[in-house]
């Protein structure tokens, strides 16, 4: 309700509501809705990265779980492999904007449940319930002495006539009826009801253009239905992502910023951080899995020290259910030619989890610009051990609930579900990029708000986390820049 006029501009136009939204030959064999674009990594070998340029950009693709970092994740963690740094904000700075997030986002969860979570207030809305299937392996994972919990889920209305139909296309898959917590549905429609903000889509930011002076940002350069041209404001703020606002400070070169722009610390693009991220599917031939809705249930007993270990391991959660096409198109990379039906046979009789373990930011993981304009991205996985460890336990897991067989996939070297940190924010300008309201510290009118921040990532879904500092960072340029 400031009044001032605000564009949102948007590289890609809105995912259409369609059947294909629920289609896994659609989403993941023809790969309808994803980039076409080709970036390379350390070697200059190219890859397509898990990225969507759409209103609302990869939130309508993700799995919707949200939750809060922990209250150690703001401080120092010590790991196998290394040291995780600490936050210039602590847990409570971050609370009420959390408590914000939850409302705008529709999560539900339970907020006594989870033995890492800080004590905290109810969640808006209460956990989704449990398929009788969860329900059972809920059971016998407190047999085991474990402390399962509800995941905490971002849909809306589920069950309500109008609302989430608790489907098996919600990880991974768009909705077609706009019932799942995204950043068009909670974020951009609600706001474009208002008449001072403006929506440009299919319009792609190339390049920041500066004053003489190179402290302020005077226009935007943006190609737009095939045409460049220059957008001119008081005041910018990019969420391109952590790779791609990266890589827009570093196309936005000029004599002032020779090394990109906001680039005076050197860190424009380095410590790019994505998780340790592994899929297990436990396979039993006996036990037909009838689920729908899968994604209810996480573990967080190794999140903060693991078995026989002090330093933290990480996080488990119930995944999605993968649909054969799903698995097809994995295995097609390993062993081609198995037929589908095997795999049909083989998804039905399987329950999907994911492992996801904190990597450590490194200054040569990083997002560069090769000379054709390209995307570069350079990253080894780091903290390997407790990633490893942290697999072993989750077998171990699945196969005392008498899961015969765990098969695991993991994305490696060309992770970008859940980039972070290429853009990190802190107190001292030579060695951070933003201040703790994510304004650049070399470009008074300049704020980057999305995972570029984080100092470090936490081993929880890094959703969350960057809408309340979102909400943090608007109150602040309303009282700073909108007065």
């Amino acid at each position: 309700g400031t009044g001032a006029r605000i564009l949102v501009i948007e590289r890609g136009g809105a995912v259409p509501q369609e059947d294909g939204n629920w289609d896994p030959v659609t989403v993941w064999k023809d790969l309808k809705y994803r980039t076409t674009e080709r970036w390379r990594d350390a070697s200059g070998d190219e890859f397509t990265p898990y990225t969507h340029y759409n209103v609302g950009g990869n939130t309508k693709f993700w799995g919707s779980v949200l939750y809060r970092l922990r209250r150690e994740d703001f401080g120092i963690v010590q790991h196998i492999d290394g040291e995780s740094p600490a936050w210039p904000i602590d847990y409570d700075t971050l609370a009420p904007f959390y408590e914000r997030a939850e409302r705008m986002y529709h999560v539900h969860g339970q907020h006594d449940a989870d033995p890492t979570e800080p004590p905290r207030g109810p969640y808006p809305y209460p956990p989704v319930p449990h398929s009788a299937g969860m329900a059972n392996i809920e059971r016998a994972l407190r047999q085991q002495g474990l402390h399962p919990s509800p995941l905490p889920l971002g849909v809306i209305d589920p069950g309500a006539p109008n609302g989430c139909r608790l489907c098996n296309t919600c990880n991974s898959f768009p909705c077609r009826i706009h019932a799942k917590s995204d950043a068009e549905v909670c974020g951009i429609l609600p706001a474009l009801a208002h008449a001072n903000i403006t929506l440009w889509d299919h319009t792609r930011a190339l390049r920041l253009v500066t004053d003489g002076a190179g402290r302020r940002v005077e226009a935007v350069e943006v190609e737009r239905h095939g045409e460049r041209t220059a957008v001119h404001a008081p005041l910018f703020v990019v969420s391109c992502g952590a790779a791609n606002s990266a890589a827009l400070l570093l196309r936005s070169s000029s004599d002032r910023h020779p090394t990109g722009l906001a680039n005076s610390s050197g860190l424009v693009g380095r410590r790019y951080m994505a998780h340790l991220a592994t899929m297990l599917q436990g396979f039993n031939p006996f036990r037909r899995n009838d689920t729908v809705f899968q994604k209810t249930l996480a573990i967080n007993d190794f999140y903060l020290a693991g078995p026989r270990s002090s330093h933290p391991l990480g996080q488990i959660q119930s995944q999605g259910r993968t649909h054969g096409i799903m698995a097809k198109v994995v295995g097609d990379t390993i062993i081609p030619g198995i037929p589908l039906w095997a795999y049909d046979a083989w998804v039905s009789r399987g329950v999907d989890w994911l492992a996801m373990t904190e990597d450590l930011p490194r200054d040569d993981n990083r997002v560069t610009i090769d000379g054709d304009g390209r995307i570069r991205l350079i990253y080894t996985p780091n903290n390997l051990e407790a990633h490893r460890r942290l697999v072993k336990a989750t077998t171990s897991i699945l196969h005392r609930l008498g899961f015969w067989k765990v098969m695991t996939h993991s994305h490696q070297n060309k992770n970008t579900t859940h980039q972070c940190g290429t853009l990190v924010f802190g107190t001292d300008p030579e060695r951070s990029v933003l201040d703790t309201f994510c304004r650049t510290h070399d470009v008074d009118n300049l704020f980057v708000v999305d995972a570029s921040f984080f100092p470090s990532s936490g081993a929880v879904n890094p959703g969350l986390t960057i809408v309340a500092q979102a909400l943090r960072t608007a109150d602040h340029i309303i009282e700073t820049h909108l007065h």
